[in-house]
């Protein structure tokens, strides 16, 4: 599933290829795209054809496109990729992209195609955006409510460290699961948790009533460290199922310290990376580095 800097990438991607264009047509391929529209396809097409798309902002693993203007009050498309969606800006004259499932005609010509092999993800009008009460870089002042409850994420120059650290220790959980709870911060999924992990180092089952504060903090800079130099990769990419808009692959995956790395040396100590069951997932670790206490 895309984390957030594969969720970045992409926001990147649309405010400099969809920011002021106007959508002159939608076509709708496959209504379960629009599962959580519940007034349905026609409705959608009705109420997108004609607005001007903004911008486009993130919450964690959220997308949304505001619509004629950015905040509070006005609305937005909101979008989610799921396990494997993709936004492709392409000429209408090119093969379509395999896949496709809701297609936007822009005012320039081009055509805004959102893609989804598995069709966990999908996109929906949200009406009267709340105001967040605080202006930053990746989602302005207004906020979808249907994404309300997600909280912010480390790399929001809104995000409460302070707080963030108080809520942590009132819980008696797993880090790794707390983690990927983005009730209480949002973005972080099963690669960057684990490659987070590793270079602190903490066991993923580690509980958080008995973490450290130094411990947290640095689990934190780790977190915020790792996604930026995902960012600079462009993400991370094992298969054609995360791309850019331009269908560009990111290579983040070539400098991963744990994560898939089951059975190769511990890069800090020779150790075999082990990979245990978690949450229908897996877990990447060290058992020698990242021994649970």
């Amino acid at each position: 599933m895309p984390e957030l800097p594969e969720v970045e990438v992409v926001r990147r991607g649309l405010v400099d290829h969809a920011a002021g264009r106007t959508i002159t047509g939608v076509t709708v391929h496959d209504v379960r795209s629009l599962r959580r529209h519940a007034p349905g396809p026609d409705d959608f097409v009705d109420r997108l054809v004609g607005r001007t798309i903004a911008g486009a902002a993130r919450r964690g693993k959220y997308l949304w496109l505001p619509l004629d203007e950015i905040g509070p009050g006005g609305d937005a498309v909101l979008c989610h990729l799921g396990m494997s969606g993709q936004f492709r800006v392409s000429d209408p004259a090119a093969e379509p992209t395999r896949h496709q499932r809701i297609v936007l005609d822009l005012d320039d010509g081009q055509q805004l195609r959102f893609a989804d092999q598995r069709i966990f993800g999908g996109m929906a009008v949200s009406e009267d955006l709340l105001d967040t009460g605080a202006i930053d870089g990746v989602g302005g002042s207004a906020l979808p409510r249907e994404i309300a409850h997600i909280a912010r994420d480390p790399l929001d120059p809104a995000f409460d460290a302070a707080a963030f650290t108080a809520r942590l220790r009132r819980r008696e959980t797993g880090i790794k699961r707390a983690l990927l709870d983005q009730s209480l911060i949002s973005g972080v999924g099963n690669i960057y948790a684990d490659e987070s992990l590793w270079r602190t180092p903490l066991h993923f089952a580690r509980n958080t009533r008995h973490l450290r504060t130094r411990e947290i903090d640095a689990l934190l800079g780790h977190v915020v460290e790792v996604m930026v130099e995902a960012l600079a990769q462009g993400g991370t990419s094992f298969d054609a199922l995360y791309v850019n808009v331009n269908g560009a692959s990111g290579y983040f995956s070539r400098s991963l310290d744990v994560y898939g790395r089951e059975g190769h040396p511990c890069k800090r100590c020779g150790s075999p990376i082990v990979r245990e069951p978690f949450m229908n997932r897996s877990s990447h670790f060290c058992s020698i580095c990242q021994r649970i206490r």
